[in-house]
């Protein structure tokens, strides 16, 4: 493949990234100099009056995504004059710093945060606009528009709704999930077909001597995907949301798939590390990035993340990684893969929001937008551009035509705020992993919890 650095980067499969300075490690993915060196694309659009605006980041500035937002900022005030005033506050911005502000002044113009979040704890309140004229937006590709270049499945779907029916939100990343393993220590492992095949290659890893399952017990949201995933397959896209939005709590115990998805799930901590409910983040996926355990089920994040971890480690190890879906439980109907959408959302008091809104349009021109593969190694909604190679499979099983697509967690997570989540789904799911709830023990407790909260609720 040609390397030369032309801006419409295939930057995958380029070489030369790791002897530049760009402090990306022995581990870092082909073409992330060419990307972080490439010359700046043209803007299409240039705001008429605003030359600054605000941005509360999700990130922080030493991240992968960071390094390619700090690249969007400098071109996108070369190429406009405006200047962007950043503040890398993490993960939980929106809630320890965005939703206390909803009601001052000091809103940012700019945030980002996955849609599920973004739409309970900012949107629902009213703290969003619209964005909608946004996907009108020339991107710096000839007439190309924002609408023109996003593939519809990451922005067009009722959860990136206001109340008026506008979408609040712009995706730049998608995210998926899947089980994980290293192929230079697992071998070529093939897609199980059922539950039995998955269980025989945790059995196998313990053959081996390995633990099978690495599970950082302390992360809630990630102690969900077993049952999640899993009861997505039996009630399909909408069910999970619809049983925990309903108030007298009896779909839990009405459909059968729950119970069926619980007792699945109950068969899997057998197969966790030791120490997995005890450890801190992220220690036990360190420990599965150390080889001590063969397999890890969390998000697309997953190579990003352990490949940053390694290069601190500075041992020069390195993960061939590979993937597979969760199989079709017996007796499953639906056959689901999910998604997440992540993006740029415009606050309601927005003092200059037209730069904000020509921020996001810039950001998806394709040289822009191709940092987020080629350097954060995380897929974008954009069909065009490169899918990074530890995400292939993950993003075949995305493109099946034959795969029914579900929001992440069916989005129960976003209900009521997240509250639902953390004072009715969490306490159940955890005792149900540890044991201490059996699989009729946990709906019925899902079924009784859920109807008080709803009870209790204004």
């Amino acid at each position: 493949m040609a390397c030369a650095v032309g801006a419409s980067l295939l930057l995958a499969g380029c070489g030369g990234g790791a002897d530049s300075g760009s402090d990306t490690g022995e581990n870092a993915l082909p073409g992330v100099d060419q990307y972080l060196n490439a010359p700046c694309p043209e803007a299409a659009v240039k705001p008429a009056t605003d030359k600054e605006f605000t941005y509360w980041a999700m990130w922080t500035a030493d991240e992968p995504q960071g390094k390619v937002l700090q690249k969007a900022f400098k071109c996108f005030q070369e190429k406009t004059g405006v200047k962007v005033n950043v503040q890398w506050l993490g993960r939980k911005a929106y809630t320890q710093n965005l939703v206390p502000a909803l009601n001052t002044d000091a809103v940012p113009d700019l945030f980002d945060q996955d849609v599920s979040k973004v739409g309970a704890a900012i949107a629902t309140p009213g703290g969003t606009q619209s964005v909608d004229d946004v996907f009108a937006m020339k991107v710096g590709e000839g007439d190309k528009t924002v609408k023109d270049v996003l593939s519809p499945s990451s922005y067009d779907f009722p959860q990136n709704k206001d109340r008026e029916g506008h979408n609040f939100m712009v995706p730049y990343t998608v995210q998926s999930s899947a089980w994980w393993f290293n192929k230079d220590a697992a071998g070529d492992v093939q897609q199980p077909k059922t539950m039995d095949d998955l269980t025989a290659l945790f059995d196998k890893a313990k053959a081996d001597g390995k633990a099978a399952i690495s599970q950082d017990g302390d992360i809630p949201f990630y102690n969900m995907y077993f049952f999640t995933q899993l009861a997505e397959r039996y009630v399909g896209s909408g069910g999970l949301n619809k049983a925990a939005a309903d108030k007298t709590g009896q779909l839990w115990k009405t459909d059968p798939g729950f119970l069926k998805a619980a007792n699945e799930t109950a068969k899997l901590p057998k197969y966790f590390i030791d120490g997995w409910d005890a450890a801190k983040f992220p220690q036990v996926q360190q420990r599965w990035a150390d080889g001590d355990s063969r397999y890890l089920y969390v998000g697309t994040w997953a190579p990003s993340e352990t490949r940053e971890y390694l290069d601190k480690q500075g041992a020069g190890t390195k993960i061939n990684y590979s993937s597979f879906q969760f199989p079709m439980p017996a007796g499953a109907t639906h056959d689901t893969v999910e998604q997440m959408s992540i993006g740029f959302a415009v606050t309601k008091k927005a003092k200059h929001a037209e730069a904000a809104k020509a921020f996001i349009a810039y950001f998806l021109n394709k040289d822009i937008l191709s940092g987020i593969p080629a350097v954060a190694d995380n897929l974008v909604p954009r069909a065009d551009l490169a899918v990074p190679d530890d995400l292939k499979q993950v993003k075949a099983a995305m493109d099946d035509p034959k795969k029914e697509h579900v929001l992440q967690y069916d989005g129960i997570d976003g209900i009521a705020g997240g509250k639902w989540q953390t004072d009715v789904f969490d306490p159940a799911d955890t005792s149900l992993l540890k044991g201490e709830l059996n699989p009729q023990q946990f709906v019925d407790q899902l079924a009784a919890k859920g109807a008080d909260f709803w009870k209790n609720q204004s």
